[in-house]
């Protein structure tokens, strides 16, 4: 994932209402032959940035968020 914060010790020390936030997007591909697999990325990447910006899990890496709350 991709966020504007510097490099620096700075951030660690930053509460976390003043972190810059990210939108982001989650897209389930089911497939027949292999475990499902859910893809996260920034809701407004371009093209190119859909290519780097992004995390993926197959699916017994994630579970349903009313399972865990």
């Amino acid at each position: 994932m991709s966020v504007d914060v510097p490099l620096t010790g700075d951030a660690d020390d930053a509460p976390l209402s003043e972190l810059p936030t990210e939108t982001l997007v989650g897209t389930v591909v089911e497939y027949d032959d292999a475990p499902d697999e859910c893809t996260v990325y920034p809701l407004h990447a371009d093209e190119d940035e859909r290519l780097t910006t992004w995390i993926s899990a197959k699916d017994d890496s994630f579970v349903e968020l009313d399972e865990m709350r």
